[in-house]
């Protein structure tokens, strides 16, 4: 059973974190300072590192204060960034969170703002030690996916798997989130197919064209050499595996980083920047992904590995699902889940997928993840900018059939 935190936006957690956040770079050193002085697992850094934030950085940001991962914040700023201080602690403080803030050139440098900051984790750490519990079913569970790493055993172990779990999921009513829009290309027909309405068909193949348009203007793709050296061959095989993570589920929706599913399905996040190519890379790391995942509301993250990968995340938990066998030997002290068994013939794609479902409840129930007893924390946000998600993009409570409806 899962026993949910209970947030008084209306939101269910399944961790009750104080998030430290810094709001540009020259205060990530204090703010970091302050999160090992807590020495507390459940205390961890989040922050944008920037001097000039945009529209698409604040808004993550504010996501992630109000996720209902997280119970309270501390804000930790220079002082002369741009990032709105005031209006984050504000946005946390109406989410019914309380929110403290340091401002290092007012509070008197590095060690004084260590030691304030010191205290004012202790006093958050105070206020949510109360915040009630309740029961939380599968329907209100959101849960993200990503692969990193992939290789050859991708494709026809883990990422299937991880598929037939989203199908079990999105049949009890959760809100699944699957991405890589890049790592997609040339799936576009297939989801079209999948689309709950002509209308979102359009806009999924829209959404492709996109990614597929801007890796082309910058001059690169998302099949990289370690894919290759672990046995993948083309474009096309690397996105094929990374579609099979959606599973079979009709596709009810699109979102953007910081838009959370209103109701419960399945949803594309679209990761690559609208407008003229000029950010880059659309994501340096699956960190980065993971961060827009969680801004979007996911509770934790199913993570496929073929090659091996280590990180976990701040805020939501991270379930590791090893790909290959040999690597899932070598790494077994890193992953929840072993899905080369299906390989060696040791295990069937529905057993493992099975095995996914099983572990998501586990962990929303309160059982730590490989990587969060591990300590990982990474976060990472970069710049992008979106134009805002269309009509067409979301289903309607009763376009889906009388599924729930999700607080914002």
């Amino acid at each position: 059973m899962i026993r949910a935190w209970l947030r008084q936006d209306g939101r269910k957690g399944i961790r009750n974190v104080v998030a430290v956040a810094y709001l540009v770079e020259c205060a990530h050193h204090v703010a970091r300072r302050i999160v090992d002085k807590a020495d507390d697992p459940d205390v961890q850094l989040i922050g944008f590192p920037g001097c000039f934030p945009n529209a698409y950085a604040a808004k993550v940001m504010e996501a992630i204060a109000t996720h209902p991962n997280v119970g309270g914040l501390v804000i930790v700023s220079l002082g002369c960034e741009s990032f709105n201080r005031e209006r984050l602690r504000a946005v946390a403080r109406a989410s019914g969170r309380p929110a403290e803030l340091l401002v290092i050139q007012e509070t008197g440098g590095t060690a004084a703002t260590i030691a304030a900051g010191a205290e004012a984790v202790a006093r958050v750490r105070a206020a949510i030690a109360g915040v009630p519990r309740g029961p939380m079913g599968v329907e209100e569970l959101i849960v993200g996916t990503i692969c990193g790493g992939s290789d050859g055993t991708s494709g026809i172990t883990a990422n299937p798997a991880v598929g037939r779990a989203f199908d079990r999921l999105v049949a009890d009513g959760a809100a699944c989130l699957f991405e890589e829009t890049g790592e997609l290309v040339g799936c576009e027909a297939i989801m079209a197919d999948r689309a709950r309405t002509p209308e979102l068909a359009v806009a999924i193949e829209q959404c492709v064209q996109k990614a597929e348009r801007y890796y082309a203007i910058m001059g690169f793709g998302s099949f990289a050499p370690g894919n290759a050296e672990g046995g993948l061959t083309t474009q096309e095989e690397k996105s094929m595996g990374a579609y099979s993570k959606s599973g079979a589920s009709t596709i009810d929706g699109i979102l953007k980083p910081g838009d959370i599913p209103p109701t419960g399905g399945l949803y594309l996040l679209d990761v690559v920047p609208d407008g003229e190519p000029r950010f880059g890379f659309p994501n340096i790391s699956d960190n980065a992904e993971i961060v827009e995942l969680i801004a979007c509301g996911a509770h934790l993250t199913l993570f496929t590995t073929g090659r091996g990968s280590v990180v976990g995340s701040a805020i939501s938990p991270v379930i590791k699902i090893c790909a290959n066998p040999d690597t899932g030997r070598r790494l077994a002290a890193d992953m929840d889940i072993n899905a080369g068994r299906i390989l060696e013939g040791a295990a069937t794609l529905e057993q493992v997928g099975t095995e996914i479902y099983d572990k998501v409840l586990a962990i929303a129930a309160g059982e730590r993840s490989i990587s969060e007893q591990l300590g990982h924390q990474e976060f990472i946000l970069t710049y992008k900018a979106f134009d805002p998600i269309g009509p067409d993009c979301l289903p309607t409570k009763t376009g889906l059939g009388g599924a729930h409806e999700r607080a914002a």
